[in-house]
């Protein structure tokens, strides 16, 4: 679910790029005994943890330090966690066919519902999900979480996305621009760019992640950790996860609020605070934080593997609960194990 990608120009300055956390290696430093790292983050609402996390000092209060730095593509930053040069990373199911394939990660936690949504202009002969056959659809990067989003959507209705649907790469703020010049048929994008272009009134929706039936209540974005680092120094991957619930835990009860502090320091691309607001609520941050909710983040997980042997993206026989059950780590009780 990369959670993120893409910003406006005048966020550029403000703040970086996507949702990956880059290890810059543990520092005997008393105040943080967890090491520093860097968190690569986005103006997208899905990455608002990261940033309450910092501005409010959940992070710091778990004993780790973590700066807001640029960073790169999907693949990029897919590459650094495969080498243990990332610690975690906030993505999505995009990450299984990855993980299929031998990437060196594990899923420790959920963190919130929708943040995207697939529009079509409003004149649109698309009425429905059968009608993406054959269609263009715009998305940030090949292989990133809203065309993994798309293509369930898609597949879901017996379309199939790498044969019947033609991909097309833009930057966020051109993917509006291309369906508009008719580059594209259908967008694809993260909020708060999706909403806004919905409130033009040029879009209608046709797949929202908090509504639709295929991903209402369940998390479509997950914290992703190194496996090296869960081996070789799991307290500093619960401590940076302690701090990522807690402050998805403070949006979840403070919406409004965090609407306004993202504003005032320039985290996010938009200075609309009921459209942020508005969204936070809609992700239900607060009913994925904790422990218990990183268990159940296992479950949603499942679901959406069995979604992807379904469109060809991971093998139709793969015995999906192991795949699971084999990439799912409960980093508070390995952290645990390792203090007794």
């Amino acid at each position: 679910m990369h959670c993120r990608r893409g910003v406006w120009a005048v966020l550029l300055v403000a703040v970086a790029l996507p949702g990956a956390v880059f290890a810059r290696g543990k520092k005997e430093n008393t105040q943080y005994p967890h090491g520093e790292y860097d968190i690569a983050y986005s103006g997208a609402t899905c990455s608002s943890p990261i940033a309450i996390g910092v501005l409010k000092g959940f992070f710091e209060a778990e004993g780790v330090k973590i700066n807001l730095v640029s960073g790169g593509s999907f693949e990029s930053d897919r590459s650094a966690l495969a080498a243990g040069k990332m610690a975690v990373q906030n993505g999505d199911f995009q990450y299984f066919p990855s993980v299929y394939n031998g990437i060196d990660v594990k899923l420790v936690g959920g963190l919130h519902e929708g943040c995207i949504k697939i529009l079509v202009p409003q004149d649109s002969p698309i009425l429905n999900l059968e009608d993406l056959r054959g269609k263009t659809i715009a998305v940030d990067e090949i292989g990133g979480t809203p065309m993994s989003v798309a293509s369930v959507a898609a597949g879901s209705a017996g379309v199939n996305p790498q044969t019947e649907i033609t991909w097309k790469p833009f930057p966020n703020d051109l993917i509006v621009q291309a369906a508009d010049n008719g580059e594209a048929d259908v967008i694809a994008l993260w909020d708060p760019f999706a909403t806004l272009a919905e409130r033009t009134g040029r879009f209608r929706v046709l797949v929202d992640l908090s509504e639709h039936p295929l991903f209402a209540n369940k998390a479509c974005c997950f914290i992703f950790a190194s496996g090296k680092l869960v081996r070789d120094n799991p307290a500093a991957v619960a401590a940076v996860l302690r701090g990522i619930n807690k402050a998805a835990e403070w949006i979840g009860a403070n919406p409004r609020e965090t609407a306004a502090l993202l504003i005032s320091e320039k985290r996010i691309a938009t200075d609309d605070v009921e459209l942020v607001s508005g969204l936070l609520g809609h992700y239900r941050y607060g009913q994925h934080a904790g422990s218990a909710a990183n268990i159940r983040a296992k479950d949603d997980a499942l679901y959406f593997a069995d979604q992807l042997t379904k469109i060809g993206y991971l093998p139709a026989d793969l015995n999906v609960q192991k795949f699971i059950d084999d990439l799912f780590v409960d980093i508070f009780a390995v952290e645990a194990g390792t203090k007794k």
